[in-house]
């Protein structure tokens, strides 16, 4: 079972919008056993549509369509797919009073007649319900083929892909089921990993994969099974886990469900022990709060962050000796440990963690050289502090920095 995924809009070409709705759609789909062929994002012209709803109904069993449903004359999809379905727009009164109702509900100005025309659908669509917006979703059958246009409003198509489409689509198709499991590994490239691995790669068995998905400091380890017997893939699974797991047990650091950082990770393990963080932030520039902060949940360990960016700042409220930084610089591990360990005792909280560092392109109020970043993890037992030269990348030095802190902390809270 194949799908294609087509996005429209010249925003997504020129980079003033990042495609956002494949990757939703895509593991939205992968989750009730559909595999995206492929992903498409193409320009609104219509001959151009033409051309790419006609090679996608080749390709794929399912075709979803996402953009250009809008009121505005530069919105074509809708009338496109009337072209290619030889068909008609006429008026869905339905959709005609949702659209009135919304404007009654939440517009202070009255509905205009480019909006009624929201309420024009080809003929021969079946009308998937909008609830967050005017343009409404549209499924189309041709023979076994399945083509379903959705508004490239982000939080319109996720509650339509939810709602309306994953519903259909398990009653309409008989699906395999497809089974992942992923390993989060940190401190160790994908080549040695692959090194390590080769032996149980070489013996899979035709229907399960192994994908290294490698990022900053750490590595992805995906395990696939595709297959009509779900208990037996998720066995099948679990042996290879249990061959893979004694060979990675040193930079082994969780299992990764929906592609979950090893923030989420931490943020779940520091809950279940009950035990609280506190950041002081000064190169990372609050980047590892806002990890933190990005999901759900986090006050229930997370208590608090200073980003102490300037010099100044690190004395005036985190309290560290001028005199220290005088005879250390701002960028050394007797800094990085002050600042933790007096964030610690200022959020009362069980671990801490400390960033200090010279990400470039100059060197600041410092004379380290650009990359070097010192991280210290304070805990009850006492703090540590940690060098590392992340490389000239300003960019590529912060993120590195990040990761290494998690991968400190975690190692800590093993500890602890």
């Amino acid at each position: 079972m194949k799908a294609e995924i087509i996005t429209i809009g010249d925003e997504i070409l020129i980079g003033q919008v990042v495609d956002t709705n494949s990757a939703f759609i895509g593991k939205a789909l992968n989750s009730i056993g559909v595999s995206v062929y492929q992903i498409t994002s193409i320009q609104d012209d219509k001959s151009h549509l033409l051309k790419a709803f006609a090679e996608a109904e080749v390709n794929a069993d399912i075709i979803i369509i996402t953009g250009g449903l809008g009121p505005t004359k530069d919105d074509i999809t809708k009338h496109t797919l009337a072209t290619y379905f030889n068909d008609t727009l006429v008026k869905n009164e339905a959709v005609l009073q949702h659209v009135e109702d919304l404007f009654k509900q939440y517009v202070d100005h009255p509905i205009s007649e480019s909006n009624r025309t929201q309420a024009l659908v080809p003929s021969q669509a079946k009308v998937l319900t909008n609830r967050f917006g005017t343009a409404p979703g549209m499924w189309f059958e041709k023979g076994k083929k399945t083509f379903i246009s959705l508004p490239g409003v982000p939080y319109e198509m996720r509650a339509l892909i939810e709602f309306e489409v994953l519903p259909k689509l398990v009653l309409k198709y008989k699906r395999p089921f497809i089974i992942h499991k992923t390993l989060l590994t940190y401190g160790l490239g994908e080549s040695v990993i692959a090194d390590r691995l080769e032996a149980v790669e070489d013996a899979l068995p035709k229907h399960i994969k192994l994908a290294y998905l490698p990022s900053i400091g750490s590595v992805r380890l995906r395990l696939s099974a595709i297959g009509e017997d779900e208990d037996l893939l998720k066995q099948e699974i679990q042996t290879e886990i249990d061959q893979i797991l004694p060979l990675i047990e040193d930079v082994f650091v969780g299992f990764q469900d929906n592609n979950e950082g090893l923030e989420l990770i931490i943020g779940k393990q520091l809950t279940e022990k009950g035990k609280t963080l506190a950041l002081a932030e000064s190169c990372t520039g609050g980047k590892l709060a806002e990890q933190f902060t990005s999901h759900s949940g986090a006050s229930a360990f997370f208590k608090g962050g200073i980003v102490s960016y300037a010099t100044q700042a690190k004395i005036d409220v985190l309290g560290v000796s001028e005199q220290l930084i005088r005879e250390h610089s701002v960028v050394s591990s007797q800094v990085a440990m002050a600042m933790a360990t007096n964030v610690r005792e200022k959020f009362k909280s069980d671990f801490a963690i400390a960033t200090t560092g010279n990400a470039g392109p100059t060197k600041g109020d410092s004379d380290a050289e650009v990359g070097t970043v010192f991280i210290a993890i304070a805990t009850k037992n006492g703090v540590e502090a940690h060098e590392f030269n992340m490389g000239n990348h300003r960019e590529r030095v912060i993120n590195k920095a990040v990761n290494k802190a998690f991968e400190l902390l975690q190692k800590e809270i093993f500890k602890n």
